[in-house]
């Protein structure tokens, strides 16, 4: 019971939705020969293994991750700590070397399967981040924050790898069907890489934002540590500016899309994208309680806030699927 809780399962089971969710999106485009199993006999199964392989990975990186943070989390959450209480530090390093052992295996056989360097390489690029954030970077300035965010994006990232070979291209003209031969650049995307790409930043930045929030939870902790992150370096105050700019960012960045999508395709559009609403329901919210108030509570009621937006992101697919 313990282990599972130190490999955070729900934080695990919001990546199994992430990159189903992928898949159900490039169902429709998938080629019959690829449906009907003649074409990559065991694809879905590959897939499995692939959106496994990912799990096993951010699992072994939660542990390794509590490891190196045992004194913090004595101070920022005593009746969270795992390893030292429950289980022993040697038992946390030999079960995070098992399940990365397992993940990079996996990675080889899909290399082989599919023919690509790309599996191999993400696979050992994410193992071996995540060992360095938790030794070294997650304590410096910034960039511990950008590399924990980019592994997240990275996983649409390698979804769209396994997929953008296996399907047919096809332009939003394939989406929505009242398309409008002379409309501008919004109908002329092509759904597969803009999709990927959106999903990408759109949990890449929502992560950033969060750990940097996390940061100026842990404070007190990271003080322990001699850590140099945001909140310590600038102050709690300016790095509350910094998560409001960052989130309103997101939205004046992801407008433009939602804007020229409905001058193009009118009602339709606001039906496909009705999800986006509560998602930008969220972020005002998040930017009204950064706006208010800094103490613990009201961060970690901005980190569940986010972390439903980006579950609620993350399964825009399977809604896209029933509509």
């Amino acid at each position: 019971m313990q282990f599972i809780r130190l490999i955070r399962p729900i934080n695990l089971l919001v990546i199994i939705l992430t990159m189903y969710g992928i898949r159900v999106f490039f169902i429709p485009y998938m080629s019959e020969d690829l449906l009907l199993k003649k074409a990559h006999p065991h694809e879905a199964l590959d897939y499995f293994l692939l959106v496994f392989s990912t799990v096993l990975i951010a699992a072994g990186g939660n542990i390794i991750n509590d490891y190196f943070d045992v004194k913090a989390d004595r101070i920022n959450k005593p009746n969270k700590v795992i390893i030292g209480k429950y289980i022993k530090p040697r038992w946390a390093i030999v079960s995070h070397w098992i399940l990365n052992f397992i993940a990079f295996s996996i990675a080889c056989y899909l290399t082989w399967a599919y023919e690509t360097f790309w599996y191999v390489f993400i696979h050992l690029l994410s193992i071996n981040i995540l060992w360095f954030y938790s030794m070294y970077f997650k304590r410096k300035f910034l960039i511990g924050n950008i590399l924990i965010a980019a592994l997240t994006g990275l996983v649409p990232i390698l979804c769209g790898i396994h997929f953008l070979g296996l399907t047919t291209p096809f332009h939003s003209a394939n989406f929505l069907s009242d398309f409008a031969e002379d409309a501008n650049w919004i109908s002329r995307l092509n759904l597969k890489i803009f999709f990927v790409v959106a999903l990408a930043f759109f949990a890449t930045s929502l992560n950033l934002v969060r750990e940097i929030i996390k940061d100026m939870e842990d404070v007190e902790g990271d003080l322990q540590l001699k850590a140099k992150t945001i909140p310590i370096v600038l102050g709690v105050n300016k790095t509350r500016w910094i998560s409001f700019f960052c989130l309103l960012a997101i939205i004046a960045i992801s407008l433009p899309f939602l804007i020229e999508g409905y001058a193009v395709f009118n009602e339709t559009f606001l039906l496909v994208i009705g999800p986006c609403f509560i998602i930008y329901f969220f972020l005002l919210i998040s930017c009204f309680i950064l706006l208010t108030s800094t103490n613990r509570s009201s961060l970690k009621r901005i980190d569940i806030i986010l972390k439903l937006t980006m579950l609620i992101g993350c399964c825009m697919p399977f809604y896209w699927y029933f509509l």
